[in-house]
């Protein structure tokens, strides 16, 4: 971690809240608009959550699964996700969730009209606004986290 934490503080806490507090918590709402508000289905949210968290290599994103109503995505979702392009299982939503993170991330210039034609068969014009602000935010405070050395030293709850 490249912060000097203060003895007794939480590393996410203490960056997103006490070290920048004119923007830190600002940030943290948006970050949990994006769980608390989704209208997103839980396996689609989370292949591109994960597959964000793979590039990024956040340690805390890619040990996180988000829930809903006590349900999780399957053991072994998340390498699953690592192959997108060829697993079985996968729907035309949450594999094209899937593929738009990863160009999101890596190659947002050549999100091409053949792509956009796939997207919007299956997706709503709100459901991609709302799934690439969710991939803003992942993207971002991902690689915050990761680029900071925090994402090593957070510990999931029951962890």
């Amino acid at each position: 971690m490249i912060i000097d934490l203060p003895e007794g503080k939480e590393p996410i806490g203490y960056v997103w809240g006490e070290m920048v507090p004119g923007i830190g918590p600002a940030a943290a709402a948006f970050s949990m608009a994006v769980y608390d508000r989704t209208t997103l289905g839980l396996r689609e949210f989370e292949a591109a959550r994960l597959r964000v968290a793979q590039i990024n290599g956040c340690l805390f994103c890619l040990d996180w699964r988000t829930e809903r109503d006590g349900t999780k995505v399957e053991d072994g979702f998340d390498a699953a996700v690592a192959e997108w392009r060829t697993v079985d299982g996968f729907d035309e939503r949450t594999r094209l969730a899937a593929e738009y993170a990863e160009r999101y991330c890596l190659d947002h210039h050549n999100l091409d009209e053949e792509f956009w034609t796939r997207m919007l068969a299956v997706y709503s014009q709100v459901e991609v606004v709302e799934l690439t602000m969710c991939l803003g935010s992942w993207l971002a405070f991902g690689r915050l986290n990761h680029v900071l050395g925090i994402d090593a030293a957070c510990v999931l709850p029951g962890h």
